[in-house]
């Protein structure tokens, strides 16, 4: 993405089982601020409003965590990827 810091961008997917929480880090920044987008669904931003991470409360509630297995990606520009 253009705009975007180079900070360190490996992608992290964590499940705690004992809160039921799911948090999708996107970079690995400095979380400056937090924006809920509905009930236990929260947006964490960086210093300039980028997302960061997105957390999941109550989330087998929400989605099936055993779908998380088969993640596809797709569409990446590996060239573009030092």
């Amino acid at each position: 993405m253009t705009g975007m810091p180079k900070e360190n961008n490996t992608m992290k997917i964590e499940y705690s089982k004992s809160v039921d929480a799911l948090y999708i880090r996107l970079r690995e920044v400095e979380i400056c601020d937090s924006v809920d987008i509905e009930e236990g669904v929260t947006i964490d931003l960086d210093g300039e409003g980028h997302i960061v991470g997105i957390e999941i409360l109550d989330a087998t509630e929400k989605m099936d965590i055993s779908d998380l297995v088969n993640i596809n990606i797709e569409n990446i520009p590996l060239e573009n990827v030092a």
